[in-house]
């Protein structure tokens, strides 16, 4: 996926395949969860992005490509470094301008505009006129403590608009895991 490769090379490879990094030249290739890479392809990575060039499987010619890297992961990477199971080499070369985004639980002020733009985006695809939450629901997501992130948020306004039977989303259409948590040390501010 990441370098490519040629018709024949290997079982299935009925076609030539540019592969991303060549896809991505001239531009950003975003890498999510990089720190779930095999340390096999952490070191082709490492080269690609040392030598600017690319190889794809089952071809013996390099190909140059000039691509901006985005990382992104969850997990320490710090203490993946120093436990062997992330390169440090590669960890300096990717790690040239750091980003840390809060979990939304420390940015609870964001809800509100994730809430509605999840909602649109829901209501939209789906072609439901489902246009807001009620406010036992908003007021039960603000005290929740969404251990899986935004990406949870997203997920239960997603599920939360399939169910939906009107304009609004309500307590009904929200899953145990928010019905039962506990009450958040936050306190109110999303009437």
């Amino acid at each position: 996926e990441l370098f490519g490769h040629e018709r024949g090379a290997f079982t299935g490879a009925t076609s030539k395949h540019a592969g991303m990094m060549r896809e991505a030249d001239g531009g950003t290739l975003f890498l999510d969860e990089i720190g779930e890479l095999p340390l096999t392809l952490q070191v082709k990575l490492l080269r690609v992005l040392q030598e600017r060039l690319v190889r794809p499987v089952g071809s013996a010619a390099e190909t140059s490509v000039d691509v901006r890297i985005l990382a992104a992961t969850n997990r320490d990477i710090e203490a993946q470094v120093a436990d062997g199971s992330f390169r440090r080499d590669l960890y300096y070369r990717l790690n040239v301008i750091r980003l840390e985004v809060p979990l939304l639980r420390e940015r609870m002020e964001d809800l509100p505009v994730l809430v509605d733009t999840f909602l649109r985006r829901f209501a939209k695809e789906q072609g439901k006129p489902v246009a807001s939450l009620t406010k036992e629901a908003f007021r039960l997501l603000s005290q929740y403590e969404f251990p899986g992130n935004i990406r949870e948020l997203e997920n239960i306004i997603e599920r939360g608009v399939a169910l939906a039977s009107g304009r609004h989303l309500g307590v009904g259409e929200l899953p145990d895991c928010v019905l039962g948590a506990p009450v958040s040390s936050r306190h109110g501010g999303f009437e």
